[in-house]
């Protein structure tokens, strides 16, 4: 596996990187499911001076990818990080995170954070009324048997920081992590 510059792929190469994206979230509500929403939004990431990324690439073909929008003078928000679904779980989506990090010490950036939505029923949080003790469910997230990246997420450092309730529709919340550097 090759880890390469998202600036640096081919239009070919652009449109995998669409499908990894609409493949990887397939079963979320936000999927990039109806024509060319993926294509458009590997397309707007890419032509924002503020958007930077990596693609795994195995054999040429994109496998994975991972940008960061430069938001902060110190910090970057990762988005997105997506792996195809017949590549997961065999350290791509690691890498990736790793060649990000790299970068991201190297110019000097002091955290990265994200936001990973819960609209399938993925953690604890899902269908319920959180707005009761927001620091409370924060603080007590776990995923399900589902599945969440949460798990991914904290493995490699990163810690929740807070819930934003119902940004997706009641009881589907988006949850907030961030990693110092």
């Amino acid at each position: 596996m090759d880890t390469v510059d998202f600036a640096t792929l081919d239009q070919v190469q652009r449109r995998e990187a669409a499908a990894v994206l609409r493949g990887a979230l397939a079963s979320f509500a936000s999927g990039y499911a109806g024509p060319g929403e993926a294509e458009a939004e590997v397309a707007l990431l890419s032509n924002q001076e503020a958007w930077l990324g990596y693609a795994a690439l195995e054999d040429g073909r994109v496998a994975g990818w991972i940008g960061a929008i430069r938001a902060y003078s110190h910090g970057w928000e990762l988005h997105p990080l997506v792996v195809a679904p017949a590549r997961q779980r065999n350290g791509i989506g690691s890498a990736l995170l790793t060649a990000l990090e790299a970068r991201a010490r190297r110019e000097g950036i002091l955290a990265l954070f994200l936001g990973s939505d819960d609209d399938y029923g993925g953690t604890t949080l899902y269908g319920h009324d959180l707005w009761s003790d927001v620091g409370h469910h924060s603080a007590t997230v776990q995923p399900t048997a589902r599945g969440h990246a949460l798990s991914f997420y904290r493995r490699h450092g990163f810690q929740v920081i807070g819930v934003l309730p119902d940004v997706n529709g009641f009881g589907r919340p988006d949850i907030l992590l961030a990693k110092r550097l």
